[in-house]
C-alpha cells in the first residue's frame, strides 16, 4: 500500500489541484461517487487568502495534445472554504490535502496556521508560482525564497507540506533542495508550462488574458525529465503529473521517481480517469515492465 509523508493510501493515483471539482462530481454522481472514488487523495483546488473571481473569458483553449489554461485560481477566500467547501470535502472517503497561494509569507502563514488547525485536514500544498510582493520574485523559481518561505511556514504545523514545483525553471532541482532545506516533506512537479494561442478566425490572442499554462500529453516528456532531475538532486517523496492518461503514463513516472502520480486535464475527459488509471497500472506492475519503462528513460 503506498504512503505519502505517513499518509497511507490505496493506490499511487491523486488529482492534480484545480482539475476535479468534487463538489461539483458529487452533485451529478451522488453516492456513486462516494463509493467508486477515482482518487486515493483528493487535492482542493487552490484558495487564496482573500476570494478571487479569476480571469475573464475565455479562459481555455484545446490546443494539439494538450490544452491552456488562465482560469485564474476563482475561489472563495479562506473563510468561504472553511466555512462553505471543507465541510463538503471533508466527506469524501480519501485523505484531503489543501492547496493554498498567497503572495507573501504572511498571507501565506495565515492560510497555513488555520487549515492546518482543522481535523479534516491532512497535509497542505504550497502552489509558490505567485510573485512575492515584497521581493517581486516568484517564490517557486528562486531556491532563496523558496527556502526562506518553508522556514517561516514550518514552524506553524507538524503536518505535510508539500510544495508544487514551477517547470519554469532552468534548474527545478536546485529550487526542490531549497524546499527540503527549508523543511518541506514533499513535493509535487510539474505546474503548467507558460503558453499562448491565437484564434484563427480573429487573429487575436485565444485566451482573454493573453496567455496561460499548458498541460496534457504535450509536457508530458518535460515532467518526466524535471521529475528525474528532482529525484537525483533531492531525497524528498515526489508526486509527479503532467500528461497522465493511462496507466503507461503514471508507470513512467514512477519509474522515473515518483512516489504518487496525479491526474490533471485527463480528468476533464474522463471524470473516472483516476479509477481507470489506478487500474492500468496495477497491471503494468511487473518487474519486466517497469525495467522496459525505466530503460526507455534514458
Amino acid at each position: 500500500m503506498p504512503e505519502l509523508c505517513g499518509i497511507e493510501l490505496e493506490h499511487p493515483l491523486i488529482n492534480a489541484s484545480g482539475t476535479y471539482d468534487a463538489i461539483a462530481a458529487q452533485k451529478v454522481f451522488g453516492d456513486q461517487l462516494l463509493e467508486e472514488f477515482p482518487f486515493s487523495a483528493f487535492v482542493s483546488k487552490t484558495i487564496t487568502p482573500e476570494p478571487r473571481a479569476g480571469n475573464e473569458p475565455q479562459r481555455i483553449w484545446e490546443t494539439p495534445a494538450g490544452m491552456i489554461n488562465s482560469i485564474g485560481l476563482p475561489n472563495k477566500g479562506l473563510d468561504g472554504f472553511l466555512a462553505e467547501d471543507l465541510p463538503q470535502l471533508a466527506a469524501l472517503p480519501v485523505p484531503l490535502i489543501v492547496s493554498v497561494m498567497a503572495t507573501n509569507r504572511e498571507d501565506f502563514s495565515r492560510l497555513v496556521r488555520e487549515v492546518a488547525e482543522r481535523d479534516e485536514v491532512v497535509g497542505i500544498e504550497l502552489n509558490v508560482s505567485c510573485p512575492n510582493v515584497h521581493s517581486g520574485l516568484i517564490v517557486g523559481e528562486q531556491p532563496s525564497e523558496t527556502e526562506a518561505l518553508m522556514e517561516a511556514l514550518r514552524p506553524l504545523t507538524e503536518k505535510p507540506l508539500i510544495v508544487k514545483l514551477t517547470p519554469n525553471v532552468a534548474d527545478p532541482g536546485s529550487v526542490a533542495v531549497a524546499a527540503a532545506a527549508g523543511g518541506a516533506d514533499a513535493v509535487s512537479l510539474i505546474n503548467t508550462l507558460k503558453a499562448s494561442a491565437v484564434n484563427p478566425v480573429t487573429g487575436q490572442p485565444a485566451l482573454a488574458a493573453g496567455h496561460g499554462g499548458l498541460s496534457g500529453p504535450a509536457v508530458r516528456p518535460i515532467a518526466l525529465q524535471q521529475v528525474r532531475a528532482v529525484k537525483s538532486a533531492c531525497e524528498l517523496p515526489i508526486i509527479g503529473m503532467g500528461g497522465v492518461s493511462n496507466g503507461a503514463d503514471a508507470a513512467e513516472f514512477i519509474a522515473a521517481g515518483a512516489t504518487l502520480v496525479a491526474v490533471g486535464t485527463e480528468n476533464f475527459r474522463d471524470p473516472r480517469a483516476g479509477f481507470r488509471i489506478a487500474g492500468e497500472l496495477e497491471k503494468t506492475r511487473t518487474l519486466g515492465n517497469f525495467a522496459k519503462v525505466a530503460l526507455d528513460l534514458e
